[in-house]
């Protein structure tokens, strides 16, 4: 397991069975885990596992930038941000993709929006920054069943692409080796990948940030093709 000991990596949307996972994985490589919901009774067993939580809704831009100004007040710099939030809503064909499925879809796009611009410096200052969002396979064929669904996570894949570039644009006005990532995973469903994805975000601090930064990383069950 790569160690990961004096890092600090926040968790967005934590309390998940991934986000379980997550912290689980991480803790035990040795990073402070920051775990965030919306929920404080949710998180209850994430700060068992040693995580430090916060409340917060991640759709509120100022929440966010707040949150990130609470962790500097308390020593803390991110180093990873593992973004978790999301859900489904679908069905019905596309007469059946309705506008309130989609703006609760939305949310977790304007999320990583928020995270990415709050973090964007402590994760290129880090020795090692590295960020990750879920995706979808849906991405690639998507379904009118699906339509909402596919296009917010299209959006978030090129919202995380879109970073990846800057850290790599950055780097290089700097005159500096990349050291900071941005990375996709992609599942066709999550259920039962937690612990393979926890296990895929801490090995991102063994490999080097030139080889990761803009990839895409397919997760899948065994007997998936």
């Amino acid at each position: 397991m790569t160690d990961l000991t004096g890092r600090t990596v926040l968790i967005a949307g934590a309390t998940s069975a991934s986000g379980l996972a997550a912290t689980r994985t991480l803790t035990a490589a040795g990073a402070r885990v920051v775990a965030t919901g919306r929920h404080a009774e949710k998180l209850a067993p994430l700060a068992a596992l040693g995580a430090h939580t916060e409340t917060v809704d991640l759709g509120d831009e100022r929440a966010v930038r707040d949150l990130v100004r609470r962790l500097h007040d308390r020593g803390s710099s991110i180093d990873g941000l593992l973004h978790l939030v999301g859900g489904w809503r679908g069905g019905g064909g596309l007469a059946g993709q309705t506008e309130e499925d989609y703006r609760t879809l939305e949310t977790s796009f304007t999320a990583l929006r928020h995270l990415s611009r709050a973090v964007d410096d402590d994760l290129r200052a880090s020795p090692a920054g590295r960020l990750a969002i879920v995706s979808s396979t849906a991405v690639t064929r998507p379904l009118a069943a699906g339509a909402n669904y596919a296009a917010v996570k299209a959006a978030s894949e090129a919202w995380t692409r879109a970073v990846a570039q800057g850290y790599a644009k950055a780097a290089r006005g700097a005159g500096e080796p990349l050291r900071a990532a941005a990375v996709i995973f992609r599942v066709k469903a999550l259920a039962g990948l937690e612990d393979r994805l926890a296990a895929a975000y801490a090995g991102l601090w063994g490999a080097e940030a030139a080889e990761l930064n803009d990839s895409i990383i397919a997760l899948q069950a065994q007997g998936d093709s």
